[in-house]
């Protein structure tokens, strides 16, 4: 065994990817639990046993699910920035900071989109306006990076894939988490908002999450295992 090549930024990025894989298979988990299980479970529910059941059972699955959802985003994060880091062509930090606007502004689309509202309310139909936002990221994306010398499929695959999850994760803190303290009484209901609309816009954000992580976790994988992009 030749011990030589465990250098310190090769061990750095093995404990990176350790640690990503570790938490997200964690919230990734938790997150098709919540939306292959729980939805159906709580529905079997009657409305005086719930205040009984769910803080005990919903409180801590949300702390592992949104606590991993951020060591996912962090770790992967930093294993990305080293990945630019070894673009040929490419300084890290103009790909970086295009990246973290693209995605911005896909977000800040996607959570004006996600509300029980006209036909907004329609999961299908979100599902769809959702999936075109997400390809044109991804050509937009695409096109800048090429131009800024962004040149291997791990770097577009992860970015892709990475960026997938990074709205994933906004999703759990900006809408998820924020709407479940309030339906388990954590925090108090403002009056006039309906927790009928609160908990039904929770819903829409998880199984948005839920159809994202399909796409996502295919540009993680496909960046080794499926080389889609080439520059020649």
């Amino acid at each position: 065994m030749d011990f030589s090549i465990l250098t310190p930024k090769v061990v750095f990025e093995f404990v990176l990817r350790v640690t990503h894989f570790l938490a997200g298979i964690t919230w990734i988990g938790f997150l098709y639990w919540f939306n292959l299980v729980n939805v159906n479970f709580q529905k079997t529910l009657e409305a005086d046993v719930k205040p009984k059941v769910n803080p005990k059972l919903i409180l801590p699955t949300l702390w592992f699910f949104r606590w991993g959802a951020v060591v996912t985003v962090v770790s992967g994060f930093l294993y990305y920035v080293s990945i630019l880091h070894g673009e040929p062509d490419s300084g890290a930090w103009t790909p970086l900071m295009t990246w973290i606007l693209v995605i911005g502004v896909t977000y800040a689309i996607i959570y004006n989109l996600i509300r029980p509202e006209g036909i907004l309310n329609n999961g299908r139909i979100l599902a769809a306006i959702i999936s075109v936002i997400v390809i044109v990221m991804a050509v937009v994306l695409f096109f800048l990076y090429r131009r800024q010398g962004v040149i291997t499929n791990p770097a577009y695959a992860i970015g892709i894939g990475g960026g997938l999850g990074v709205i994933m994760l906004l999703n759990v803190w900006g809408i998820i988490w924020p709407a479940q303290k309030r339906l388990l009484g954590l925090v108090q209901v403002q009056e006039g908002v309906d927790k009928t609309k609160l908990a039904r816009r929770a819903f829409l954000a998880s199984r948005a999450n839920t159809w994202l992580s399909i796409p996502m976790l295919f540009f993680m994988a496909g960046s080794t295992h499926l080389p889609l992009i080439r520059w020649y």
